[in-house]
């Protein structure tokens, strides 16, 4: 199954493919050459496949719990000030997607969605430590009565050129549903409640919408 994010991406990248096939069986007389360049443009057909796919995930539905909302590798978790929405400390926790992960974005808990903002921005690569104030991205806080509120940012790399977020302030958000995509892109950053138990190691490999990130320190 495919993301439908990825649908038109997967079409052109299609008819481009075979238009190149025709030209290359046409006017390349070398064998080699030429399979060489068909083993190449198949290559690049399969890694678009790869980058839109949308696995279902089942995810174990929990208040107390946070999710992870992106499949990738934790490279942050540490103590910061939260300037944008909460202006206090938060444990943050980034999760960084590489161009082969499944790059669909997860609602990482059930809720009321109490905020939702794109903000323009550069495209510094994800693991810089300005990308997640300076580079494009989106901000959503979502809030239950169990475990209180979360903050979620999608955040764009050096060859991300869109975030599509699905969230809408006041809506409802369902734990592990789709919440958006990052195009091409390639980080998520997390902010939780300080008194949280964190329960992922930094570069353990996670999955969007089925690893537990977080929860509530009862």
């Amino acid at each position: 199954m495919f993301h439908k994010e990825g649908h038109k991406i997967i079409f052109v990248t299609l008819v481009i493919i075979v238009a190149a096939f025709l030209l290359v069986d046409s006017f390349i007389s070398l064998q080699w050459l030429r399979t060489l360049i068909l083993i190449l443009l198949l290559g690049f057909f399969i890694l678009i496949l790869q980058f839109f796919r949308n696995p279902k995930r089942i995810t174990a539905l929990s208040d107390k719990h946070v999710v992870s909302p992106v499949d990738g590798k934790v490279v942050v978790i540490e103590e910061v000030f939260e300037k944008e929405y909460f202006k206090e400390k938060r444990l943050q926790v980034s999760v960084f997607m590489s161009p082969i992960n499944v790059h669909v974005t997860r609602y990482p808990i059930g809720g009321q969605i109490l905020f939702s903002k794109y903000h323009k921005g550069k495209y510094l690569v994800a693991w810089h430590p300005k990308a997640s104030e300076e580079n494009e991205r989106t901000t959503v806080v979502i809030e239950n009565q169990t475990y209180g509120k979360v903050l979620y940012r999608q955040i764009a790399g050096a060859l991300a050129k869109r975030i599509v977020n699905y969230a809408k302030q006041n809506h409802k958000a369902v734990q592990g549903a789709d919440s958006g995509f990052i195009k091409f892109g390639s980080r998520v950053d997390l902010f939780l409640p300080l008194n949280t138990k964190i329960k992922v190691k930094l570069n353990q490999k996670v999955r969007g919408g089925e690893s537990i990130i977080a929860e509530v320190n009862e």
